[in-house]
């Protein structure tokens, strides 16, 4: 059944703590801007942002069943929890909450891996999750500053950090994220040799 936006909100408001809560607002906040200044549809970045995290405190063994039972990557299983929900979302914004849109869905489901070949609303949804106000962890003012300039240079920054954070803890790398990464620099590069001719 196809929700309302009041619906959707009142639906993932209530599977989560205010703090998180307080996080989706400012992801759709920052997706809405973001899709505005570098031409994306504020309309769907606004709702990728209501549902980017709207399987984010299911219980682990409940997002484990859902990814084997409905046929997602086998392979997340083996890499961290915390990229989980995120397909699992995606699932259920798709079959609980009637949402059709492929760009949106995707948007969700490659929100915290990001993927090779980027849509322009992958890249908002994923990058204001990065940057949204309530964010803090060293270097995060420098992506903000990138954001004004370059959506691929700052989500650069963005998948750099998160690998560095993991190497950091010698924890493995999804390898979505490092084929987000490489796409990026080559789409930067490509920018780059354009605006030099």
């Amino acid at each position: 059944m196809n929700r309302t936006r009041e619906q959707l909100i009142e639906a993932v408001q209530s599977q989560m703590p205010a703090v998180r809560w307080q996080h989706t607002q400012g992801v759709m906040t920052t997706a809405v801007q973001l899709a505005k200044k570098y031409g994306a549809d504020p309309n769907k970045a606004d709702i990728a942002a209501i549902l980017h995290d709207v399987a984010k405190y299911w219980q682990t063994d409940r997002m484990e069943q859902m990814i084997r039972e409905h046929n997602m990557p086998s392979e997340l299983l083996e890499y961290d929890k915390q990229l989980w929900h995120a397909p699992v979302g995606a699932h259920v914004a798709q079959h609980e909450y009637g949402i059709e849109d492929v760009e949106i869905l995707d948007a969700i489901k490659y929100h915290t891996s990001g993927r090779e070949k980027m849509t322009l609303l992958d890249k908002v949804v994923c990058l204001a999750d990065y940057i949204e106000p309530g964010r803090d962890f060293p270097g995060v003012d420098h992506i903000r500053e990138l954001a004004e300039q370059n959506l691929n240079a700052a989500l650069i920054a963005g998948f750099d950090s998160t690998i560095r954070f993991l190497i950091e803890r010698r924890r493995r790398v999804f390898p979505l994220t490092i084929h987000a990464r490489n796409g990026l620099i080559l789409e930067l590069e490509a920018e780059l040799e354009k605006s030099a001719t």
